[in-house]
């Protein structure tokens, strides 16, 4: 359970904010579970930042200077190296949506000796992967390799998923909000450290 209650009182904006993003969330990975938008429950305590951090989502969800399944690749990446339990339910439901198989979402963990992505693919987990590390340890030759393939409004976009991404993962983490089920019975990512530790292949629970 989240170290704090999604609100129980909201005014009409913020009732309407939850309502859409309900519908939305449902519409992208295809169901319906009590606990889907608890993150934004919880945003709603602070009105003002909810509607902010929706615009914000709003926003980059409209961006689409690259393609849905590069963008879903980078954020999921992110979520394992945050190891946001919530992020990483939710996104393997929405990655599943964007085209990746169960061998892929198994994969991210060892994206480089997988052999099931190609080469820009894994330039891009790389990328997630590198922004996501406390410090940042993005090299300069990784950021030469991605611009043989991306200009700069799409390095730019890609930045952003990935940097959004760690926002969702830690305010999740900090606020102990864990899976809502999107993934229960499925192949789902797995955090990067349980994966390094040879953990079994699972979905993540939803207790």
């Amino acid at each position: 359970m989240s170290r704090i209650a999604g609100a129980t009182h909201a005014g009409p904006l913020t009732r309407a904010t939850l309502f859409a993003a309900r519908r939305k969330t449902a519409q992208m990975t295809e169901q319906h579970t009590e606990q889907m938008i608890e993150p934004l429950e919880v945003f709603a305590h602070a009105p003002r930042i909810l509607l902010g951090y929706g615009a914000l989502e709003l926003a980059f969800e409209k961006s689409t200077l690259l393609e849905r399944r590069i963008k879903e690749l980078a954020v999921l990446k992110a979520a394992t190296m945050v190891e946001c339990e919530y992020c990483i339910d939710i996104g393997s439901a929405i990655a599943r949506g964007s085209g990746l198989s169960d061998e892929q979402l198994l994969a991210l963990a060892h994206h480089r000796d997988s052999g099931s992505f190609d080469e820009r693919e894994m330039l891009v987990l790389d990328y997630a992967a590198a922004v996501s590390r406390t410090p940042i340890a993005v090299e300069e030759e990784l950021f030469a390799s991605l611009r043989e393939h991306f200009d700069d409004a799409q390095l730019v976009e890609l930045t952003s998923a990935i940097a959004l991404e760690n926002f969702r993962a830690r305010f999740n983490g900090a606020l102990d909000i864990g899976s809502a089920g999107f993934s229960e019975g499925r192949v789902c990512a797995l955090p990067q450290s349980a994966a390094a530790n040879g953990h079994p292949l699972r979905a993540v629970s939803s207790s």
